[in-house]
């Protein structure tokens, strides 16, 4: 494997970015979410990391109480409800919008459970609720059920796969964290990987943001981990794609090893 266009992150690390999901990306996904584990030659690599670039950040759907136990690396930024949690000075800190939701989030998990408890519901810190009928004994919800139970609790509602995740009506995503993370530290070459969904709108927003707010010169490099079930369309924006979490640890080793010394 080569570094590609990886190769400008490895020149410039006191300048560079790598934001990171979870699910998917370092861990492998399993039937179970509370099981998911980040392989250790995931881990290794990030520690390197942490301690050369300007920033590494992983940021999920997952709590960031939930991130913190399954990824102890020192240095790294830890965001989660993709957006609307940070772990800050080993604080949970909520974004001011999103908080007042948390009850609405309680009765949607709530009433998702009494109505299908075949399900696993899953529930995500106080701001975020995933239905998952990954191993559903009996038939998955429609769709316009989702619907109508995030409707009924002023929440809205986000695709998954084999799942779909109950969060606040707030406008925060991928991007528009990603796009928060360069304002406060101002990196001028990024790396962002991710397999699903969730992941889309940062890799379609960075080449617009690289001709605009992120200005000329400003490097990024989208990786798509490959599964079965990566969509189409993150796999067709990516410019680097690896096969799993496995593969990724990989281009990570290879990264880390050929990251050029930041000047004392």
């Amino acid at each position: 494997m080569t570094l590609g266009p990886l190769a400008e992150l490895a020149q410039r690390p006191g300048r560079a970015a790598f934001v990171l999901d979870f699910d998917g990306t370092l861990a492998p996904i399993v039937d179970d979410p509370a099981e998911a584990q980040p392989l250790d030659a995931v881990l290794e690599p990030l520690h390197a990391l942490a301690e050369s670039l300007r920033l590494v950040a992983i940021v999920s759907g997952r709590p960031v109480t939930f991130l913190r136990e399954r990824v102890p690396v020192p240095g790294i930024l830890l965001v989660g409800a993709y957006g609307l949690e940070r772990l800050v000075n080993d604080q949970v800190v909520l974004d001011p919008r999103a908080r007042p939701f948390a009850p609405a989030v309680a009765a949607a998990a709530a009433e998702a459970e009494a109505t299908w408890p075949h399900l696993l519901v899953e529930r995500k810190g106080e701001l975020a609720v995933t239905i998952h009928w990954r191993t559903a004994t009996g038939a998955a919800p429609h769709a316009t059920e989702l619907e109508a139970l995030a409707a009924r609790h002023g929440l809205a509602r986000q695709p998954g796969r084999m799942a779909c995740e109950l969060r606040p009506p707030v406008a925060v995503d991928k991007a528009t964290t990603v796009a928060e993370l360069w304002r406060e530290s101002r990196w001028d070459a990024v790396a962002v990987a991710g397999d699903d969904h969730g992941d889309l709108a940062v890799f379609e927003w960075l080449p617009r943001a690289a001709d605009e707010e992120l200005g000329a010169g400003f490097h990024f490099v989208r990786i798509a981990v490959r599964s079965s079930e990566a969509p189409p369309a993150l796999l067709a924006h990516a410019e680097l794609v690896v096969d799993g979490p496995s593969g990724l640890a990989a281009l990570l080793r290879e990264l880390t090893a050929s990251l050029r010394p930041r000047p004392a």
